[in-house]
Order: C-alpha cells, then sequence, then structure tokens
C-alpha cells in the first residue's frame, strides 16, 4: 500500500469516528448554553482543562509511548498494553490518594467534586490510554468504535442528567465518567479479542520495554504541560483575574475553534501513524513537504470561512448570557491553525525518537503564553487571553519548524504562507470592529477570495490526491 493510499484510509475511518462525535457533541453546545449557568460550565471547563495537564503528565505519556512502539514492534504490544495499563492504575491510585487527602483541608461543597474528579481522572486517563495504544496497534476500527460509542453514551447521559433528572453540574460530570468508562471497556475487549488471534501477542509485563516507553514518555512531560499552557493556563487565569461567570463564556468560544479541530484531529491521527512508517523512507522529505502544504492549505483557507460565518453560527449555538463569546473566537481560530501545523512537525520529531526537542519548542510558547496572560488579561480582558494564546501557538509553530529541519527540510512557499496569516488576522480584525453590515461581510469576503486564489494550486493538489485514492479511475502510484 502506497504511503498516501495507507493515510488517505486511516483519514477516512478517523473522519467516521471523528465526525460523529464532535459534530453529535457539537450539537449539545445550546443544550449546555441553555440548561448550565455560566458559572457552572466555568467549573466544569476547569475539570476539563485539569484533566488534560494531569493524564499525559502523571501517566507519564504512555499512550504516546504505545502509539510509537506499537506501530514499529508488533511483537511488543502485548507488552506495551501491560506497562501502559500498569501505569495508568497507578497514576489513578497517586490521584484517588490526594484527592482524598484533600478532602481534609478544603471546604465542604468542594470535597463532593473532589471526589468525582477521581473517577473522571480514572475513566479519562482509561479511555485516553487505549484510543492511542490500539492506534498502535494498527486496529483503527477498534478506535472508531470507541469513539462512537462514547460519545452516543454521553450524549443519552447528558439528555437523561440534564433534561429528565435536572441535576446541572453534577449530571454533566456523571456524563462524561459513564462514557469515557464504558468506551474503554468496549474497546478493551473488542480489541483483545482481535490481537488474541494473532500467534505473537502475550500478554506479559517486560521491564525493558517499560522503561523504553518510560524514557521515551518523560521528556514529553515537558511537550504536554507545555502543550496543556497554551490551552488551559489561559482558562485558570481568566477565572482567577474575570471571575468564573467570564471564563465561562471565555471556555465555551473554544466550541467554534473544535470545528477546526475535528479536521486537525482527524489528520492528526493518521500522520502520526504514517510519519512513523515513513521517516526512514529515502524520499521522506518529498512526501512530508507535500502533506505538509496541503495541511497548511486546508487549515488557513478552513480558517477564513468559519471567520466568514462566525456571527450567524455564534447566534445558533451560544444561548442567553453566553452569546459575547463570539467575540473571542477569531484569535482561538487562528491559534489552531499553528498547534495544528506544529503537531504535524512534532510528529516528525517524535518519530525520530526525539521528544526532547518538541519539548523546547512548546515550552518557549507555554513561556511566552503566561507572560502575555498577565500582560493582557488585566487590561483586555478574555480577548487579551485570546490574543496571547494565537501569538504563543506561533512562537511554538516557529520553534518547531526550525527544530525539524535537523531531520528533514520541508519545502514550502512561505513567503505566502505569512502573507495569509496577515490575511487571517485583518480579517478577524475586521469582524470584531465592523461587527456587522455589508461592508464588513464584503470584505470578509474578498480577504476569503484573496486567500482561495493564493493558494489555488495546493487546491488542486489537494483534489487530485483524493480522486487518485478512490477505486474509480485509480492509477498506478509512485511511493508519494
Amino acid at each position: 500500500m502506497s504511503k498516501i493510499r495507507y493515510l488517505a484510509n486511516n483519514i477516512a475511518l478517523f473522519s467516521v469516528s471523528n465526525f460523529v462525535s464532535k459534530v453529535l457533541v457539537f450539537l449539545l453546545v445550546p443544550l449546555y448554553t441553555n440548561v448550565l449557568s455560566t458559572r457552572e460550565y466555568g467549573i466544569a471547563d476547569v475539570f476539563q482543562v485539569t484533566l488534560l495537564l494531569l493524564v499525559p503528565a502523571l501517566t507519564v505519556n504512555m499512550g504516546e509511548g504505545a502509539l510509537r512502539f506499537g506501530i514499529e514492534y508488533r511483537e511488543k504490544r502485548g507488552s506495551i498494553l501491560s506497562s501502559g495499563l500498569r501505569i495508568t492504575f497507578l497514576a489513578a491510585g497517586a490521584v484517588a490518594f490526594f484527592c482524598l487527602l484533600g478532602m481534609v483541608f478544603v471546604p465542604s461543597e468542594i470535597r463532593w467534586y473532589l471526589f468525582l474528579f477521581i473517577f473522571l481522572f480514572f475513566t479519562n486517563a482509561m479511555y485516553e490510554f487505549l484510543i492511542l495504544y490500539f492506534q498502535g496497534s494498527e486496529l483503527v476500527p477498534v478506535v472508531v468504535v470507541g469513539s462512537i460509542f462514547s460519545t452516543l453514551t454521553m450524549i443519552l447521559c447528558n439528555l437523561l442528567f440534564l433534561l429528565v433528572f435536572k441535576i446541572g453540574l453534577n449530571g454533566y460530570l456523571f456524563s462524561q465518567m459513564i462514557a469515557f468508562g464504558a468506551a474503554a471497556l468496549l474497546m478493551l475487549l473488542l480489541g483483545l479479542s482481535k490481537q488474541r488471534q494473532a500467534d505473537d501477542f502475550e500478554i506479559r509485563r517486560d521491564k525493558d520495554t517499560e522503561r523504553t516507553m518510560l524514557s521515551y514518555g518523560k521528556p514529553l512531560i515537558l511537550y504536554s504541560t507545555g502543550s496543556w499552557i497554551n490551552n488551559a493556563a489561559d482558562r485558570y487565569l481568566v477565572l482567577f483575574l474575570c471571575g468564573a461567570s467570564v471564563n465561562g463564556l471565555y471556555g465555551v468560544a473554544y466550541k467554534i475553534p473544535a470545528i477546526l479541530m475535528v479536521f486537525q484531529r482527524i489528520f492528526a491521527q493518521a500522520w502520526q501513524m504514517s510519519a512513523t512508517k515513513s521517516y526512514q523512507d529515502e524520499k521522506s522529505a518529498e512526501f512530508f513537504s507535500l502533506m505538509y502544504t496541503c495541511y497548511h492549505t486546508f487549515m488557513v483557507i478552513g480558517c477564513a470561512l468559519l471567520i466568514l460565518i462566525l456571527r450567524p453560527l455564534a447566534a445558533l449555538m451560544f444561548l442567553k448570557d453566553f452569546h459575547e463569546a463570539w467575540m473571542f473566537v477569531p484569535p482561538l481560530l487562528i491559534s489552531v491553525i499553528f498547534g495544528a501545523l506544529t503537531g504535524f512537525l512534532g510528529s516528525i520529531c517524535l518519530a525520530h525518537k526525539d521528544s526532547k526537542s518538541m519539548g523546547i519548542a512548546t515550552g518557549c510558547g507555554a513561556a511566552l503564553n503566561v507572560i502575555l496572560n498577565l500582560l493582557l488579561i488585566p487590561k483586555m480582558g478574555a480577548m487579551g487571553a485570546a490574543i496571547a494564546t494565537a501569538v504563543s501557538y506561533f512562537t511554538m509553530y516557529f520553534a518547531a519548524l526550525l527544530i525539524t529541519r535537523k531531520y528533514v527540510k520541508i519545502r514550502a512557499r512561505f513567503v505566502r504562507d505569512y502573507a495569509a496569516y496577515a490575511l487571517l488576522a485583518a480579517e478577524a480584525v475586521l469582524l470584531i470592529t465592523l461587527r456587522e453590515g455589508l461592508l464588513c461581510y464584503l470584505l470578509l469576503a474578498l480577504i476569503v477570495t484573496i486567500l482561495f486564489f493564493l493558494h489555488i494550486e495546493e487546491v488542486q493538489t489537494i483534489f487530485k490526491k483524493f480522486l487518485s485514492v478512490l477505486p474509480i479511475g485509480r492509477k498506478p502510484e509512485n511511493n508519494t
């Protein structure tokens, strides 16, 4: 199977799970903004971003190790599973110990949420590890089934707990725990039934394999923590400096960038597998450059289109007191582009087992993020946090681009690319300042049109490559 067809097949499978999952969850946003208060949503958002920090850090990124080494060492997949589950259980035990200890020192109303956090951490950590493990075992259909099942379970539980029982924030958190726990169990049952058919699969602890995974995962803690700071530190600072209600608005603003992140996640999941398989190929530079330019084009045009339709889209999604959240969306959308490109470049470093360099790149972005948040939030409120996020992600992307050059030189039209970023920034400023009116939308549409024609060659390439992997009219392909 050619590299492009392998990537395309995985993109197709991940598209099914991500579109079903994210689109259905996306449709729940009006329910959340109608049933939950801005304060409740702000608290729930802090829960989510705390998990984003603790899960990879406390599990020492065993999921990433399972993905990286599972693809390369098929015969060690049983040992990889054993080590990953062991570390995940140890991490959950540590969280339980500190949460139970913390109950002694916190007010009574917080104790209940510390208790819930124990189960939230365990179910989320198990789900995230198994997603990456089965991805590394190249059992993508198991990942698809688990992801869809998790989403459907979450939707049913949300409808039951929020609309029938009407238990608000508790119902929202219960839905998360049940969905992640049930999906993890289902994936484990399905995946093991397939893997046990292989002669070389045996679940046993291999200390050498575990040490290798831990050695790979430890430097990634800086990477995952830096990514977390870029994703989440602004929410904590908004919470402390502006209050839970403003943080609720800022948290819900991320729901529209999540649309673009669906496409980013689909590609990233498939690309990480392709990068690991192709990094030693003699034509890897050509393949990586082609994928970079196509990916960049898709993300830029997608971002421009979402900014163009942002106001009517926000009117449908952000109900009641959440409506003003639309203003924070444009900078967050732009940050998704740089986060996506950083992830693309990071996969190349990780394929070369260089997790330390990506930690440096994300660390630079994270440090700048904190500094800018402290400077801008007191003056501009949540808008300052959104701008800080976009600037820090660009810094992280630029550092990753420089670091990746020691492995492969990406050939792209970088002058054109930076002009595109300037146009996106202009589009964001125009929407926020002009807000509405015919002139506003004419200018936005003009910018989108310019961006499309700047990338016309890449659009044609994407279209041709898409046709080349269709079964009808397929022609013999080379390795790229």
